[in-house]
């Protein structure tokens, strides 16, 4: 049951995130961190590791861009 919550909260940090690769949207991805972050850690608490995984890869992909970004862009 939390790795089926932790999938879900993922997918919406995905949304946020992808939204948040589009130029001058990047502020959206310090949105996405937070939600990717209680992702990762109800992912953890489960069993399966794929809940915890997505949250990885969205808290990647969102640090990266806002590094990228300069924190802003």
């Amino acid at each position: 049951m939390l790795n089926l919550i932790s999938v879900l909260i993922g997918l919406v940090a995905l949304v946020v995130g992808i939204v948040g690769l589009f130029p001058l949207i990047g502020l959206v991805n310090w949105l996405a961190l937070p939600i990717a972050a209680l992702g990762a850690g109800i992912g953890t608490l489960s069993d399966s590791n794929a809940g915890r995984n997505l949250n990885i890869f969205v808290l990647i992909l969102a640090s990266v861009r806002l590094w990228l970004g300069g924190g802003i862009l």
